[in-house]
């Protein structure tokens, strides 16, 4: 039954995507199109895990996300929080490898919804990129997300938090938004396979960019948050980690 239903999910997702691409690419043409747009197919296709899969969400702390633009600093365990989310803010844009342009159709839609590509493999020319970029970015009203980490983490795990976020924030002084989830419990990484359950997304209060810190000391105080909330949330899908306590850092300390 399972195999069954992703293989249905699958089949919806590609056609469902290979039609809509064509409202994607019409809404170019209109201020603020693509956003509206590429919300809807995120919604669609969370609608279709739901109703498919039987792989629900609910939402904590929704109320904290500002009228006003902010850096999104949120956990990444799976692909779905990409389609969270873009439904979740009307006007965000992604800090994300390049590479992720060449898949086609959602590559396509990330870029042209004006996501920041960056060069992993240089990190000095991609933090100006990130500065330069982002500054564009914020001008035209729009939040930004970064994944702290910068790649997928298992549940259970932690990867060291780069202070980009931080940095970014001070520079174009926006306040960090913290979301912690537990998505990589029903979709983990690289798999076909989609898994039911009710995934938890909490978002916290915004946390201000404070000039007088370092971007260590502000990214530190994200982390914390993040991984705290990590803790209460996890155990529940069928890929949580063993150890529930605490989780597992990546790196050594």
């Amino acid at each position: 039954m399972l195999l069954l239903r992703n293989l249905i999910y699958w089949f919806g997702l590609c056609i469902f995507s290979l039609v809509w691409i064509w409202v994607v690419i019409f809404s170019i043409a209109f201020p603020k199109g693509v956003m509206w747009s590429t919300a809807i197919w995120a919604k669609t296709l969370l609608l279709m895990l739901e109703k498919i899969i039987g792989l629900k969400y609910e939402t904590i702390g929704r109320e904290n996300i500002p009228t006003e633009p902010i850096i999104v600093c949120c956990k990444h365990q799976s692909g779905w929080e990409t389609l969270a989310l873009l439904a979740f803010f009307p006007n965000l844009t992604f800090v994300a490898k390049r590479e992720l342009f060449w898949i086609p159709i959602f590559g396509w839609a990330l870029k042209w919804r004006g996501t920041i590509g960056i060069d992993r493999n240089n990190p000095r020319s991609a933090n100006q990129q990130i500065i330069n970029q982002g500054k564009i970015c914020h001008d035209r009203g729009m939040s930004i997300c970064i994944f702290p980490e910068g790649t997928r983490i298992k549940p259970g795990y932690r990867g060291l938090y780069k202070k980009g976020a931080a940095r970014l924030a001070q520079n174009l002084k926006m306040n960090l938004l913290p979301i912690a989830l537990n998505s990589g419990e029903f979709w983990p990484k690289d798999s076909f396979f989609k898994y039911p359950g009710k995934i938890t997304v909490v978002i916290g209060m915004p946390i201000a960019y404070d000039d007088a810190a370092t971007p260590e000391e502000l990214i530190k105080v994200c982390e914390s948050w993040i991984e705290d909330e990590q803790v209460k949330i996890q155990g529940v899908g069928p890929f949580s980690p063993e150890n529930r306590q605490s989780p597992t850092p990546l790196y050594p300390f």
